[in-house]
């Protein structure tokens, strides 16, 4: 059987699916193992002299972030075969942006991250829309079946929610300490996503194309 390297669009055939809860723990556990790094960055400097190497907190934050990105992306490849898109492309730009952290000990390159993989993913969102694609769907289309008018919507609100959030991360990297953007970044940044997806619920309801959370989702 043929494999694909990316995890396939919207609508497209059955591929290995993933749990979508341990889809999210896959996302969500490099950022938990970064904020964990960097709050007891002593401690396991301590217990680990070679990651003292590295530098202080946010340096051995950011090294073991890479590693943490490249062993989500493993186990999501080993189970499915696929590699889920967005991840995929921040995977990239923490392994760019974590490798000149260390390298040059300069914070800037990490906390920029977000910024510019935020912004990022909000231009290909809505530039895609221009060319007639929503592209939300190669993240979602595990997660739930929508037609078309409902993939323009979410990719449409979703874009504009990433650009936004590039510029939190702009306003709080560049006027609060370290140890509050790195708080911020796990603690803040992902219930306010939560809170925004919560609030795609009933666009959801209305365009999906199989029942949705098992009450029966009607198109529109």
């Amino acid at each position: 059987m043929a494999e694909h390297l990316i995890e396939g669009g919207p609508n497209a055939p059955e591929e290995n699916k993933i749990n979508p809860m341990l889809k999210f723990a896959l996302e969500l556990g490099p950022l938990v193992v970064f904020f964990f790094a960097n709050s007891r960055g002593p401690w396991l400097a301590e217990r680990f002299p070679a990651l003292a190497e590295l530098g202080g907190p946010l340096f051995i934050a950011t090294g073991l972030f890479m590693v943490a990105t490249v062993v989500a992306l493993s186990v999501s490849w080993a189970l499915t075969r696929t590699l889920p898109v967005m991840p995929l492309v921040s995977g990239f730009f923490v392994i760019v942006f974590g490798t000149l952290t260390i390298w040059l000990q300069n914070e800037t390159f990490i906390k920029m991250k977000p910024t510019i993989v935020n912004a990022l993913f909000g231009a290909i969102l809505l530039g895609g829309l221009l060319f007639g694609r929503s592209l939300l769907g190669y993240v979602f289309n595990q997660a739930f079946k929508l037609n078309d008018a409902g993939w323009r919507k979410l990719t449409l609100r979703w874009g504009l929610f990433f650009l936004a959030m590039a510029l939190v991360n702009e306003i709080v990297w560049r006027n609060f300490s370290t140890d509050f953007w790195a708080g911020f970044k796990v603690w803040a940044t992902m219930p306010i996503t939560m809170v925004f997806m919560l609030c795609q619920i009933p666009l959801l309801q209305r365009h999906a194309t199989e029942p949705l959370f098992g009450d029966g989702g009607t198109k529109k």
